[in-house]
């Protein structure tokens, strides 16, 4: 006899200290019990709904439901939460709706059939949702994915709850399901926080590397004015060859912009012609030699067969260009700018190595991205869409692009590219 009344005393200890909150009903969905929880969940005393239907702490088009719920599954015996489990809304004494999550078991007891529920709060969870729409509102397309996924996640958390064999179980399984949502949360900020600094180190450079030729233009166009002797001559020539200087940076710094806005919108369009690689190559090369600064060594060689070959010109021309403007931009003076050219049977094998400062390793796994730039190369003007441009012309030729570099040493880049169009690498 002392046993069972210590078992009933275990019983409603657990029944009344339970986190969640718990209902009893018999087979009328009359309240035989209630615990502590569900009492401060509702708003109401247990005196209040001893003895009430359920339904009273229903939305009214759930409560005149609630009848007909039971007299179905008792004749059908087909569950539409009893077993399984679902998201509900319940109202509260003061008629403030919330969410919650209802598991409901079935009890058969000799005294008769009962249904215990198991009540989830879910009202600091829909809280985060919304929070969550929110914050992401207005966000790139690419953001809107990944809140989305997200959702998904919270989405499958709800669904994964069925069939809580008991209140610690179901507690224990719900803290599980919301520390990985929570793991989730945070990848995504942090792609966010990664995204946001990509946007701010983006306008920062545009907004350095276009203020710079602005002002040697402004300052070098005040001072043309004050030579006007045929003495002066040689200065005015030098501030306007400074201000032909700046023009072509600013001229150069829009056509990366461009590129990437064509490239990215599919605007590219491939002019595949019959080339001679030789003459293409010394063409490029006569023109790219005026950029390299006399004080730095630029050494040719090339190994071609006189084979034609079918390839876009313009594009070669843009790749090797900015190879070639990046090694001598970061190569220091006597310093040593290589190009190598040559041929197998089937592919050109492209090189531009300089003994320049180099590529630090941490940051060679961006080198490709856009507007990223290394941390050695702060200092020294840019935009951070070189290589980006690069790697996609090289891909429209069906080629690849790898590279060496070690800090300090200087880069070596390679791009491979088919002699036949229709080939890849």
């Amino acid at each position: 006899m002392n046993s069972i009344k210590d078992l009933e005393s275990r019983f409603h200890s657990v029944f009344e200290s339970a986190i969640d909150g718990i209902i009893i009903i018999n087979q009328k969905g009359v309240i035989v019990d209630v615990n502590e929880a569900t009492c401060k969940l509702f708003l109401y005393n247990k005196s209040e709904l001893l003895g009430n239907k359920v339904n009273t702490l229903m939305p009214e088009d759930h409560a005149v439901k609630h009848d007909t719920y039971i007299n179905n599954y008792q004749s059908t015996r087909n569950p539409k939460i009893i077993g399984i489990g679902r998201e509900v809304v319940g109202m509260k004494k003061d008629g403030i709706f919330f969410p919650f999550w209802l598991a409901v078991n079935e009890i058969n007891l000799e005294s008769g059939v009962y249904y215990t529920g198991f009540i989830h709060d879910l009202t600091l969870v829909k809280q985060v949702e919304k929070e969550l729409v929110t914050l992401n509102e207005g966000l790139e397309k690419k953001v809107v994915e990944r809140t989305y996924d997200l959702e998904k996640v919270v989405n499958q958390l709800l669904q994964l709850n069925k069939k809580l064999e008991d209140e610690v179980s179901a507690r224990k399984f719900t803290e599980d399901q919301l520390k990985q949502r929570e793991a989730e949360l945070k990848k995504s900020l942090e792609k966010e926080k990664e995204l946001g600094e990509l946007k701010s180190r983006f306008v920062s450079m545009a907004s350095h590397e276009f203020r710079t030729p602005l002002s040697t233009i402004t300052s070098s166009a005040s001072l043309i004015n004050k030579y006007k002797d045929e003495e002066t001559q040689l200065q005015r020539e030098k501030h306007i060859l400074k201000i032909k200087s700046s023009v072509t940076h600013l001229t150069n710094i829009l056509n990366d912009f461009l590129s990437i806005s064509k490239l990215e919108e599919g605007k590219i369009n491939i002019r595949l012609i019959e080339c001679n690689l030789n003459d293409l190559v010394n063409e490029i090369t006569d023109e790219i030699k005026p950029i390299i600064n006399i004080e730095k060594t630029f050494e040719i060689k090339i190994t071609l067969s006189d084979e034609m070959f079918i390839t876009d010109p313009l594009i070669i021309k843009n790749i090797l260009f900015n190879l070639i403007s990046n090694a001598a931009k970061y190569t220091k003076s006597n310093g040593l700018i290589q190009l190598t050219v040559e041929d197998d049977l089937n592919y050109i094998h492209i090189g531009v190595h300089d003994n320049g400062i180099g590529i630090p390793e941490a940051d060679q796994k961006h080198l490709f991205d856009r507007f990223f730039r290394a941390v050695n190369a702060a200092n020294i003007e840019g935009t951070g869409l070189g290589l980006f441009i690069v790697k996609k012309y090289t891909e429209l030729l069906n080629g690849e692009i790898s590279f060496k570099s070690e800090e300090s040493h200087g880069t070596t880049f390679e791009i491979i590219l088919p002699k036949n169009h229709s080939e890849q690498k």
